[in-house]
């Protein structure tokens, strides 16, 4: 189901799949280091979420690549749980971050309210049950840089994964809510999936980035919003 072009999307049509629960093994090439993740069943936004969307939350438009149904790209961490807070908000729920001066931002895992999937969730959604590095074809599932002639395009045009979600990989990436290393990088967040002017080797659902969290924006950096159930 691709979305309508034509019809730009507004928050109430944010299309949550229901993610079930599972277990997850990740590792980061850095340290060579593996963990096990136990992951309760979860909601996951369909599509990364689009300019429309975004506007219509935060009557904002960051993007450098324009249009209603593009993702959002040119984002912080810190503005896209902004987006969650104030999107929870006109839904009626309770909003999951608390968000202070600069850094200064808490999390209340029991809130009702939308926010960003941990990286496990992310790697467990993006496979949907595969063991490989990608869930399809590369051309046929994601927009990369042998592919975007040098932009994002509209989500949903490349297939879906075996559990419906578009865009999992390439266009851009998305934040996660994980802090990567604190230790070795501070409050640096983490960020999956590839984008579109990675190679082909970016673009693999076990890839581990990070970055600031509230002064890093770039044009291939959007996210996508998760929800407990």
């Amino acid at each position: 189901m691709n979305p309508d072009i034509n019809n730009p999307i507004d928050i109430t049509s944010i299309q949550m799949v229901e993610i079930p629960k599972g277990s997850i093994e990740l590792r980061d090439d850095r340290t060579k280091q593996k963990w096990t993740a136990e992951l309760a069943p979860f909601l996951l936004a369909q599509f990364p979420v689009t300019q429309a969307q975004y506007f219509e939350v935060t009557k904002a438009s960051p993007s450098t690549f324009k249009g209603s149904t593009l993702p959002v790209e040119t984002v912080s961490w810190k503005d896209a749980v902004s987006f969650c807070n104030l999107l929870s908000a006109k839904a009626g729920l309770k909003p999951c971050y608390t968000v202070g001066q600069a850094e200064d931002i808490t999390f209340d895992s029991d809130a009702n309210g939308f926010r960003l999937p941990t990286e496990a969730e992310w790697e467990y959604a993006c496979k949907a049950g595969t063991t490989g590095i990608r869930y399809g074809e590369l051309d046929a599932i994601a927009w990369y840089k042998a592919n975007a002639n040098r932009s994002t395009h509209d989500v949903g045009l490349k297939e879906p994964n075996a559990w419906g979600l578009y865009d999992m990989l390439g266009n851009v990436w998305e934040w996660c809510s994980d802090i990567y290393d604190e230790t070795v990088y501070g409050s640096y967040r983490i960020i999956r999936g590839g984008g579109w002017s990675d190679e082909e080797r970016g673009c693999m659902a076990t890839n581990r980035r990070r970055s600031h969290p509230t002064s890093f924006k770039i044009d291939d950096l959007g996210f996508r919003v998760a929800r407990n159930i």
